[in-house]
């Protein structure tokens, strides 16, 4: 079940070019996601009767075994639904800053033995000391009861099997070995990634017994419990926020001086929130809210429907010039508005209007880029955290995109547990390192707070045109994500690619942001581009202002899969990115 190689697809009326995928179709159902395991997963729910969220969580699970690598069922998920004949919704596992994680323990603490001197920065970016509540999990347990069909057992049963062993992909034993020196100093995450103290190879059976316990543990709890299925999973969600893996976050983070206590694991609950919705030219844009970076797009769209997009051309000087100063725009706001809505006003009908977007409008230079940091003028000044160059990568994220037989979607990016990670204990589960995304600067609205969610990059998406669903899509990518969705969504409708097509084409990133992660830097005028974008190109840009830096063929760090459903026939068309591993099937 996996799309991999070498068919054609016409776009835009152009002649058939060859893509490094075949687009893939069907007239049924269709799930894309990372590797052949986790889109295995998927299909075989839907196979055995379930709808689109069934499958989403069991292919989220079976992503937590077989692509540790980027993420880890002790991470966090937004996911946004639709269900036929309902709005959308969005749901919010983003675990919560524990209860003793304040400012003032991080100014205070003592810098960890992989933090180079110069370079430590007060939120770490990796270690136990970074992990928030874990949220995907009654995330996961949240989606299945409102709006699945199956049993937690049923929907699990693949990611059990994998986790008792499956061949190990060739991305998560590079990121093993990659990350062998920090899981040394962590013995539980060793003893769970280095079998016998040897990092695994390529293609060899990688066993997860702890974690395969723990899965088994939860499906014991849902079939011993008593009343009707609801009941049943609450059950799960008990035996893992109350009950013994509760705990064991608990014992475990006292003996290693980390902060998650059971009280915060008990008090921890993912919520329903209504998704942000903008439009874009008669289509229909939902995304998660102001606790994720999701709204950014639907500023950005609103700035780019004052254009004539399709009269520029595809990736010329102009077109790219103005995505990107828009994008500038956008994200400012991000920067300097977005955070946990529960802590801070978020001037949220300001910032979404198609008013405030005419105005923005006007500080786009068609000739010159801009080299400053230019947040919205209201609400009062708000300090910005200071910036400072980061050594470390961050880390990265998963995505999975369902559509089922009565076109329900499923979009998410699962998060948070990537390699190199803490395991908790002896429960098998990869701890977050999520709130390193989380400033400590007095009066931003990302400032760390007891409780409170970190805001995060994760940003899945789905469209509607005419009411009706037309296309599911996320990517991982950090800050690259809704950049990288963006341009796959103008590429689809503006250009008339195929959703294959569309992902494959030369793409482009700003740096031009206060980045989520690390030290929160902020690079001016810094432009990303696929050396697949001709030089006269680059040159162009280069001469508007931009600081250009080619970064190879297929340099971009997102990959995105996407379902897009025909308005005429409801045929689903697939893409998945060849830049990094993506997979998608239909039927």
């Amino acid at each position: 079940m996996v799309a991999c190689a070498l068919l054609s697809a016409a776009s835009g009326g152009a002649q058939s070019k060859l893509t490094m995928f075949p687009p893939v179709r069907g007239l049924h159902e269709m799930v894309g996601s990372c590797n052949n395991f986790e889109v295995d997963a998927g299909m075989r729910i839907l196979a055995e009767g379930g709808n689109a969220v069934d499958a989403g969580v069991a292919t989220t699970l079976a992503a937590g075994v077989t692509e540790l690598d980027h993420f880890g069922l002790g991470g966090e998920i937004p996911i946004v639904i639709k269900m036929a004949g309902k709005p959308v919704i969005a749901i919010s596992g983003i675990g919560t800053a524990p209860k003793r994680a304040t400012v003032a323990f991080y100014e205070s603490r003592k810098r960890e033995p992989w933090e180079q001197p110069g370079h430590m920065t007060p939120m770490p970016a990796q270690g136990i000391l970074a992990s928030p509540v874990p949220g995907a999990m009654d995330g996961l347990i949240l989606a299945l009861e409102r709006y699945g069909t199956m049993s937690f057992a049923s929907v699990a049963a693949p990611a059990i099997e994998y986790a008792d062993g499956f061949p190990l992909t060739e991305v998560m034993a590079d990121w093993i070995r990659g990350s062998q020196p920090l899981l040394e100093l962590w013995p539980t995450s060793r003893e769970f990634f280095l079998p016998n103290g040897i990092a695994p190879r390529r293609g060899d059976v990688f066993r997860e017994p702890a974690l395969a316990k723990t899965l088994r543990a939860l499906a014991a709890a849902e079939t011993k419990a008593k009343g009707d299925r609801t009941d049943r999973l609450h059950a799960v969600r008990d035996y893992f926020y109350k009950g013994p893996i509760a705990h064991e976050y608990d014992q475990f983070c006292a003996r290693n001086g980390g902060l998650i206590s059971y009280d915060d694991m008990a008090g921890f609950h993912a919520e329903t929130d209504t998704p942000r919705t903008g439009t874009y030219r008669g289509y229909e844009i939902f995304k998660p809210g102001f606790w994720s970076q999701g709204p950014v797009m639907i500023e950005t769209l609103n700035l780019l429907e004052g254009y004539d997009l399709r009269a520029m051309g595809h990736n010329t000087p102009a077109y790219i010039h103005t995505l990107v100063e828009a994008i500038k725009l956008a994200f400012a706001d991000r920067d300097r508005y977005y955070g946990d809505p529960k802590f801070s006003k978020i001037p949220e009908e300001t910032l979404l209007s198609k008013d405030y977007a005419a105005e923005r409008r006007k500080l786009i230079d068609p000739d010159h880029a801009s080299l400053e940091h230019r947040p919205g003028a209201f609400g009062g000044p708000l300090p910005m955290p200071p910036s400072t160059e980061s050594t470390i990568a961050a880390r990265d994220t998963t995505c999975v995109n369902v559509v089922d037989r009565e076109r329900n979607m499923f979009s998410a990016t699962p998060s948070g547990g990537w390699l190199p990670s803490v395991i908790a204990g002896d429960t098998g589960l990869a701890m977050s390192e999520r709130m390193q995304t989380f400033v400590l600067t007095p009066g931003h609205p990302n400032q760390l707070a007891p409780g409170k969610r970190p805001r995060v990059t994760l940003s899945p998406m789905l469209v509607l045109k005419d009411g009706k669903p037309f296309l599911a899509m996320s990517t991982p990518g950090g800050d690259l994500q809704d950049q990288t969705l963006l341009q796959v969504f103008l590429n689809m409708v503006e250009f008339n690619m195929s959703p294959q097509e569309a992902i494959e084409a030369p793409r482009f990133d700003s740096a031009h942001l206060y980045t989520s992660f690390d030290f929160h830097e902020f690079l001016p005028g810094k432009l990303n581009v696929e050396r697949r974008i001709p030089q006269a190109t680059i040159d162009k840009l280069t001469a508007m202002g931009h600081k250009v830096t080619v970064i190879g063929d297929w340099g971009n760090l997102s990959a995105p899969t996407a379902i897009r459903i025909s308005m005429s026939d409801g045929v689903l068309t697939g893409g998945a990115d060849p830049r990094r591993s993506r997979f998608i099937y239909g039927r």
